[in-house]
């Protein structure tokens, strides 16, 4: 050769460890700013849409597909809950209570405030056995949510 040293150039689709260390910085500032809006959400309902507004209110570049990804991972591991409603045509998710059983017992969502409210009355199993021996029907209570109205805003609404 020519004595010169030969620089390889990163071929398109390949990351350097600088690129690749960039991009672990961008996720980790990402799933950073989800946690902070989860933290700030824990009793209220939320969609991929709020977070990304969020997002943009603060200055954080993100793509909806990022949100729905790590959205999906927490999902997964429990830390939070993800449910349709029939009214909405996009899944919301709540934070899940920790130590409280969430898969064990029904939400209810307040319609005004969204706030949730988690029903853990004793008498859960005789919901369940009732209607199993009555209807054949064996509920699931992750992702099962009663819409009312709170009595706080209850309240508000008296005023």
């Amino acid at each position: 050769m020519n004595g010169r040293r030969n620089k390889e150039l990163p071929r398109k689709g390949v990351y350097t460890v600088m690129q690749d260390d960039q991009q672990k910085k961008y996720r980790t500032k990402n799933k950073d700013a989800i946690m902070t809006y989860l933290d700030m959400h824990r009793e209220h309902s939320f969609s991929a849409y709020d977070i990304n507004a969020y997002m943009q209110e603060n200055g954080i570049q993100v793509n909806l597909t990022t949100i729905y990804r790590n959205l999906d991972k927490l999902t997964e591991s429990g830390v939070i809950m993800k449910y349709k409603t029939a009214e909405d045509e996009f899944c919301r998710y709540q934070c899940a209570k920790p130590h409280a059983q969430c898969h064990e017992h029904i939400h209810m969502q307040c319609r005004a405030c969204g706030k949730i409210l988690h029903l853990e009355c004793d008498f859960m199993e005789e919901i369940v056995r009732h209607l199993y021996e009555h209807h054949k029907f064996t509920l699931e209570c992750s992702g099962s949510v009663l819409m009312g109205v709170c009595s706080e805003c209850q309240a508000k609404m008296k005023e």
